[in-house]
């Protein structure tokens, strides 16, 4: 595993009691023997409202950072990453919401398949641009018809 990746786990795993977590951004640097700035990444890439998750940062005294989940439902968990995605979407942000939506059983495997797939690049051979805005339409589409 990539030392992102380790912190990823480390952070969810805190939620496993709580909805809301509080952490000092260098002792979490210092605990995982990496610079601060690789903990402002874990966060920024993969605790981001899309994702379900809301960050609130202060300066000073270490780094104080608060996430906190966004929804409890499924319904409600879906609609907010409909609402928080825009009007385009990459590839590896795609694999990153399907990863969570599998954590958190929110989806199914062979549906997490169907919408990787219909997603990809292989599939969307456009140029980037259009490319994202149309793999937006469609990732938001299926969210929208799961249920």
């Amino acid at each position: 595993m990539r030392m992102s990746d380790i912190i990823e786990e480390f952070i969810k795993e805190l939620f496993d009691e709580e909805d809301s977590i509080e952490i000092q951004r260098n002792e979490l640097a210092e605990q995982f023997n990496c610079v601060p700035s690789q903990i402002n990444y874990v966060i920024a890439t993969r605790f981001k409202p899309s994702q379900g998750y809301y960050v609130e940062s202060r300066r000073g005294g270490g780094g104080h950072i608060t996430i906190k989940k966004v929804s409890n439902t499924k319904s409600d968990y879906i609609m907010h990453i409909i609402n928080n995605i825009g009007n385009e979407i990459t590839s590896n942000e795609i694999d990153i919401l399907i990863s969570d939506f599998l954590t958190y059983d929110i989806l199914e495997t062979k549906e997490a398949k169907l919408l990787k797939v219909a997603t990809s690049d292989n599939v969307l051979r456009l140029d980037k641009d259009t490319k994202d805005k149309v793999r937006a339409r469609i990732f938001k589409n299926m969210l929208l018809n799961l249920e």
